[in-house]
């Protein structure tokens, strides 16, 4: 990682107070960064606040609804009001709605939670952030998150974050493609936390789920609500689930981010077999077969 890259500069990361997003904040504030964390998640809001200060990073932490272009705007007008400009954003609030069964049976709130977080909140992040971003002389960076589950393979077990996730991808290598043709100075990155499943709070999204979706029904319909409930259940089946921690998601973005990546992610050679037999399905035009997560 290059240190000095990052050292003075100003990233804003919005869900920034766990998971991927914490661990994105800590990595840039330990490389010299001032850190700007937007989330929902009050109790894990105040936890970083605290363990920033402990580590010595100018921050600030910031209720941050993706949903709301008021809210973004108002983390970037206060980012940029504390620390004088931003150089990275991390569009990176995600969520999981939970959904199990057939898709004919899903609750519409969960379509809806989903979507306006993870497409939504993106769509609202490109509107707020970009116009700054690109007004800047110098180099800037618009990281989004994604996912190799509906990016580059489609797995059945959650098929609205699929859904999102893939929509998540085609708007950002769109946005990449119309930076370039621009000539404009922001580096647009997608970001793939891997590659195994990451240990981050996506199964238990619930504890953010806005009352307006609230359908009833306490934890997630799968009876997965961590990835400790996944690896049992995985057990139960013989299968040895590998996990990521967030820690290596965000070294492996840091290492990008110099060289002006778009691709910020790291393949296992399963991984890469899953792509190959995906490209020749389509190639073939042959049935689909389901591929297993890990």
């Amino acid at each position: 990682m290059t240190a000095n890259y990052f050292a003075g500069k100003t990233a804003i990361i919005t869900g920034g107070a766990s998971g991927v997003g914490r661990s994105l904040a800590m990595a840039l504030g330990a490389a010299g960064s001032n850190v700007v964390v937007g989330d929902v998640d009050k109790s894990a809001m105040a936890i970083i606040d605290t363990d920033l200060e402990t580590a010595g990073v100018p921050h600030r932490v910031d209720h941050c609804d993706v949903t709301q272009t008021s809210s973004l705007q108002a983390v970037l007008d206060s980012a940029v009001e504390t620390f004088g400009q931003v150089d990275f954003v991390f569009a990176n609030a995600g969520i999981g709605a939970g959904e199990a069964g057939p898709i004919w049976g899903y609750s519409e709130k969960d379509w809806q939670w989903c979507f306006n977080v993870n497409v939504w909140g993106v769509v609202n992040s490109i509107n707020v952030f970009m116009p700054y971003l690109a007004s800047r002389p110098e180099r800037t960076h618009l990281v989004i998150t994604g996912s190799g589950n509906g990016a580059y393979a489609v797995l059945p077990d959650v098929p609205i974050y699929t859904a999102s996730k893939a929509a998540v991808h085609t708007i950002t290598e769109n946005l990449h493609y119309q930076v370039q043709a621009g000539g404009l100075p922001v580096v647009v990155s997608a970001l793939f936390p891997g590659p195994h499943v990451v240990e981050t709070g996506l199964f238990n999204s619930g504890r953010v789920r806005p009352e307006e979706f609230d359908k009833g029904v306490v934890g997630n319909e799968t009876g997965i609500n961590s990835v400790e409930d996944m690896k049992r259940m995985a057990e139960e089946y013989g299968i040895n689930l590998q996990t990521t921690h967030p820690d290596e998601v965000a070294e492996m973005a840091l290492q990008g981010l110099p060289e002006g990546n778009f691709w910020l992610l790291e393949l296992t050679a399963e991984n890469e077999a899953k792509i190959r037999r995906r490209a020749d399905m389509i190639i073939g035009k042959t049935t689909p077969i389901p591929e297993s997560v890990g």
